[in-house]
């Protein structure tokens, strides 16, 4: 079968400059590429593929696309190599952008000087606990964070005194070398000196080669007004250092909250447990309440049960992002009084006779409760 032309394959004119046929092999690869199309349908894409990647290696080159303008396919060798091997030759530059595109840059790491790969320092996690009162109103606190400094012993290259640091003789001191899988040419960090470009041939014995050292160092940090359990402070650049020249790492402080005596936080609000005596829940009266700013005080109306619960709007917590603060709810639970001399005993029986005789007007829930009871035995 006779060859496709191969300014027909690339949908280019033969007048098309280098870089149109750069960006038409390119957005064919990326097409077709067989890792992007499976079943009976990659086979087709594979072979475009193969044929956009000929066209390109050989539109590509000046000479070769020379002899293709003068003489056809008859001008150039279609077995031809180029000086990388297994066809791709001319195309890599085009090829390892098409990569890139695909598979993104190596994790973590991304050109630096002279080529090496630099990568980010790692993040660390602080785990800070504060009190509610704290997490209401804020605080500025210091907390203690591992660092490192240069080493003092080696001045931070990493070598044995009176030893030197060499080129790394894999990768030429560039930290990166070329891989060659079947259609692919990879760019890989080096496996010899991991991307440093360098070899240590006798490591410092204080910081193992590694030119720097661990150490604490004192951090102030602002709790912002309002935050919650669960949130987490940034830091920027308090985390690892990065490694051949990259940046560091972020720092992320994490609240937890301490278990309060009297309050408990949901969101905004808060809730707390009213304890009330037997007669202040029949008679009623005035109580008081803590609150984060002090007291306040609520009206018991007569007859109040356990469970009542009071709202005092204001008296929570204003979020970080609240425009207003969340309420209080306090719940009230009536108390059984325990440890009763004779005395208290026979006045509480008086009582309960004296209630009974009243009826069930006396008891809220006694009706309801005596039908329950009614309907669930029948």
């Amino acid at each position: 079968m006779a060859k496709r032309d191969f300014y027909e394959i690339l949908g280019v004119p033969k007048n098309a400059s280098d870089e149109d046929i750069k960006k038409s092999y390119r957005k064919l690869a990326m097409k077709h590429h067989p890792d992007r199309n499976q079943g009976d349908s990659g086979k087709v894409a594979e072979e475009k593929f193969k044929e956009a990647k000929e066209a390109y290696e050989m539109l590509s080159d000046p000479q070769k696309r020379a002899a293709y303008d003068q003489h056809g396919h008859a001008g150039v060798d279609p077995n031809m190599r180029g000086p990388g091997g297994e066809g791709y030759g001319g195309f890599a530059e085009a090829f390892g952008d098409i990569f890139g595109d695909m598979f993104g840059q190596q994790r973590g790491g991304r050109p630096g000087a002279g080529g090496r790969q630099v990568f980010r320092g790692s993040d660390l996690s602080y785990a800070m606990e504060v009190t509610l009162e704290e997490a209401a109103r804020g605080k500025d606190a210091q907390i203690r964070i591992p660092s490192w400094d240069a080493c003092e012993v080696c001045k931070g290259n990493g070598a044995k005194p009176g030893t030197q640091v060499k080129t790394c003789t894999t990768c030429s001191g560039s930290g990166s070398v070329q891989m060659r899988q079947g259609f692919f040419s990879v760019q890989q960090t080096c496996p010899t000196c991991r991307g440093t470009g360098k070899v240590i041939p006798e490591p410092c014995v204080s910081c193992h080669g590694q030119g720097k050292v661990k150490k604490q160092k004192t951090l102030e940090v602002k709790i912002p007004a309002g935050i919650d359990g669960g949130m987490r402070i940034r830091s920027t650049g308090n985390g690892e250092p990065g490694t051949n020249g990259g940046p560091p790492g972020d720092l992320y402080i994490e609240i937890r909250l301490k278990k309060h005596d009297i309050f408990e936080r949901d969101g905004d609000d808060l809730h707390c447990s009213v304890p009330i005596s037997m007669a202040t829940a029949a008679l009623g009266g005035e109580i008081d309440v803590p609150t984060l700013s002090g007291k306040a005080a609520i009206d018991i109306p007569e007859g109040t049960q356990t469970g009542k619960q009071f709202r005092l709007r204001g008296k929570g917590i204003k979020g970080v992002r609240a425009s207003y603060p969340g309420d209080l709810y306090c719940h009230i639970a009536v108390e059984t009084p325990v440890k009763l001399s004779e005395h208290q005993r026979r006045l509480l029986r008086e009582l309960d006779e004296s209630l009974k005789k009243g009826g069930n007007k006396h008891s809220p829930t006694g009706d309801s409760w005596t039908d329950r009871l009614k309907s669930f035995f029948s």
